[in-house]
């Protein structure tokens, strides 16, 4: 259900801060039956201390059983259906980097990847490059490659591992599959239209195949980023904003392209962040600076996510005691109501996305009593917030901070 009518009539602008944290990926599992997850293994004084006079519960980003991409799992958080509102891992990533993105554009995420002789993936991330080495991969590659069959051709970088690709021309489609198999072992996959009869999408599945030939052709020198993985494949999406259902003044403190596409789609404004997502004191230094400018701030923290697909569950831990550190300064400026979760769950032991419900500390006004102690799943689990799917969240933040007026007579 679209709650955005009702919620465009009950919410009102008030002059309480919301402050929304998402420790990406940040839901866990044992490395062996009765073990303790990424969470319940880190060392968290603070978050246990705010744990204990917070409501907790689980939170299922999209819906049981569908391990979401950070698009949907992110839109969710922000009240955003993720079956209504599509968007691609591609326009996410070409707006999150500023790329020259027009309507009519079709935007490609892009893995650089390690292919063996036999062109089986070995690596689906090439080893996590710099973004030095990636912006030479893409100097490379913009000068082999500018036409496809009457289709401009432009490379951007992202990210370490990931880059960005511009299809333009007209009479393009977006509904076709990835090339990335999500798997090692294999090759990489044929992309084709989702509906033989759509010729525009057919056409963009074509392009993409000779593109990924193209790419090996070019790199096939280089000893680790030999080739491409393409994913979230999409046209420029259109969302009514944050400003105009909620009332809200938002803004997005994120370091990573993707993330900060996705708060740009739903109007918030992107905040420039210097350092690396590995010296987070830079976003909350960011925070600090503009606290008085919003009444809402989208706070992100990358690294739990990655260090989970690299498969280090001691790192995540690590990952997750590094922002318990940094919480002190975040409650230092008296958030009227701070949510802290994740976007989806990244297990090390699986190293990739998984299904499973993520944690949500909710620190605010009018709280009931709460069995919870700590931030974790299994504690969660004791929470009085109970379950809860992504997209009821906002509402919840909105009414604990003023901002919803009463709902019928």
């Amino acid at each position: 259900m679209d709650l955005f009518p009702i919620l465009e009539e009950l919410t009102q602008k008030t002059p309480s801060k919301i402050l929304l944290v998402v420790l990406d990926g940040v839901g866990g599992l044992p490395q062996q039956p009765g073990g303790p997850t990424e969470l319940a293994a880190a060392k968290t004084p603070n978050l246990d201390a705010l744990a204990q006079k917070s409501a907790l519960g689980l939170l299922t980003p999209v819906y049981p059983g569908l391990a979401p991409g950070s698009g949907p799992g992110h839109l969710s958080l922000f009240g955003y259906d993720p079956f209504k509102y599509l968007v691609g891992r591609g326009a996410l990533s070409a707006i999150g980097i500023g790329a020259d993105f027009q309507d009519g554009d079709i935007g490609v995420r892009g893995n650089f990847a390690t292919l063996d002789a036999q062109g089986n993936v070995l690596d689906r991330r090439a080893g996590r490059p710099s973004d030095e080495e990636n912006r030479r991969i893409v100097a490379k590659l913009k000068e082999a490659i500018e036409e496809i069959e009457g289709v401009r051709i432009h490379f951007y970088t992202e990210s370490e591992h990931r880059f960005v690709v511009i299809l333009r021309t007209g009479g393009l489609g977006d509904k076709v599959t990835d090339t990335d198999p999500q798997k090692t072992g294999v090759p990489p996959l044929q992309s084709h239209a989702h509906d033989p009869n759509d010729t525009a999408s057919a056409k963009t599945a074509a392009i993409l195949n000779t593109l990924s030939e193209r790419i090996r052709e070019v790199l096939k020198d280089e000893p680790k980023i030999n080739g491409a993985l393409f994913r979230g494949i999409s046209e420029r999406p259109k969302f009514p904003s944050m400003g105009q259902v909620y009332k809200l003044t938002p803004a997005c403190i994120a370091s990573y392209p993707m993330y900060k596409g996705v708060a740009s789609l739903v109007g918030m404004e992107v905040l420039p962040v210097e350092g690396v997502e590995d010296a987070p004191e830079g976003k909350i230094k960011v925070l600090q600076e503009n606290w008085k400018r919003f009444d809402f701030f989208y706070l992100h923290f990358k690294k739990t996510d990655s260090t989970g697909e690299d498969g280090n569950f001691a790192e995540k831990a690590h990952k997750v005691e590094i922002f318990d550190a940094l919480l002190p300064k975040l409650l230092a400026l008296e958030p009227d109501v701070l949510a802290i979760t994740g976007d989806h769950s990244t297990p090390s032991i699986l190293k990739a996305h998984s299904w499973h419900p993520v944690p949500l500390l909710l620190h605010a006004p009018y709280l009931r009593n709460d069995a919870a102690q700590r931030f974790t799943e299994d504690e969660a689990a004791k929470g009085s917030l109970g379950h809860l799917r992504g997209v009821e969240l906002m509402p919840l933040l909105l009414a604990h901070a003023g901002k919803l007026q009463k709902y019928g007579a």
